[in-house]
């Protein structure tokens, strides 16, 4: 019987798990912006030094780069300090929380102290699964040792759900959903064709190396997916497109977002979101699926 298999597995491979504080910094470049922008052509915000960061955006910036040696089957590093020590890893990304308390300027250094907040196993129809919680706490400053930083200007959390899957186990198959689903009508509209070309420039400019958005054999026949994968971060981000474009004078004081299930080429994905006084909500859907994420965006 695989290992995934056994009740009580996941909870007892990482009982002792101990993973690091890892503090990150990097200057707060202008070209990543406008790479991103371009990608999903938009409107470039305002890049000159002090102007702030659009919220989310630090994902462009805080990328870690392993060694080619140290990369996995599946594109992803084979281990890391938030990766748990579970056989046969399969990594899906749950949602997470962004609060902020403050601007990251251009031209600045960001920096960041991240941790694991949370480990939890659970089981359920499917199998056993693993719940970890990444939490992060920025500050901006004018030097990469941190010199002249300021308080917190953000605290992010991130969850991400883990299997085991080692050598042997029945590989799950995951069906292309149905696309029969109604628009909703909504204030907000934000459409994006999407490719293989697309998903190959968010994952170089991402430095995402997983094989789900860019091997297609590999996408069908490994992990039993239809086609491949869009990614969940640039999902999270369009999300936030909707109040950068339709309100841009409102300062996006936090952002709550939930991934429920994937979507795939060749699909384009629309963003949908209706505000009510100070806070919207958000969905982004393969066009006619279900909500692949489902967001709650606050203004200060």
């Amino acid at each position: 019987m695989p290992e995934s298999a056994t009740a009580g597995t996941l909870a007892e491979l990482v009982k002792d798990w101990q993973p690091p504080v890892v503090a990150t910094s990097r200057r707060v470049d202008p070209w990543p912006a406008a790479a991103f922008a371009d990608l999903v052509d938009a409107e470039h915000p305002a890049t000159g030094d002090g102007d702030p960061l659009p919220p989310l955006w630090h994902w462009l910036l805080l990328l870690p780069h392993p060694r080619t040696s140290e990369i996995g089957d599946d594109g992803h590093p084979a281990e890391g300090p938030f990766l748990p020590p579970i056989p046969g890893r399969r990594r899906m990304a749950a949602g997470g929380r962004l609060h902020r308390y403050g601007d990251i300027p251009f031209g600045a250094v960001l920096h960041s102290r991240s941790s694991v907040a949370s480990v939890t196993p659970k089981a359920g129809r499917s199998g056993e699964m693993l719940f970890v919680t990444v939490r992060s706490e920025l500050t901006v400053g004018h030097s990469t040792a941190g010199t002249s930083s300021s308080g917190v200007v953000a605290v992010e959390e991130q969850d991400f759900v883990y299997r085991s899957e080692p050598e042997g186990t029945p590989r799950r198959r995951t069906p292309r959903p149905d696309t029969g689903e109604p628009e909703p009508d909504a204030q907000w509209r934000l459409r994006l064709p999407t490719d293989s070309v697309l998903l190959s420039r968010f994952s170089a400019l991402t430095y995402n190396g997983h094989r789900i958005h860019h091997d297609h054999p590999y996408t069908t026949t490994v992990e039993g997916y239809p086609d491949l994968v869009i990614h969940g971060p640039l999902m999270a981000l369009l999300a936030l497109e909707l109040p950068r474009r339709h309100a841009p004078h409102d300062r996006v004081s936090a952002v709550e977002y939930r991934l429920s299930r994937p979507a795939f080429l060749p699909s384009p994905i629309v963003a949908t979101g209706d505000r009510d006084g100070d806070q919207a909500a958000i969905t982004v859907a393969a066009e006619g699926a279900k909500p692949s994420l489902t967001a709650t965006v606050r203004f200060r």
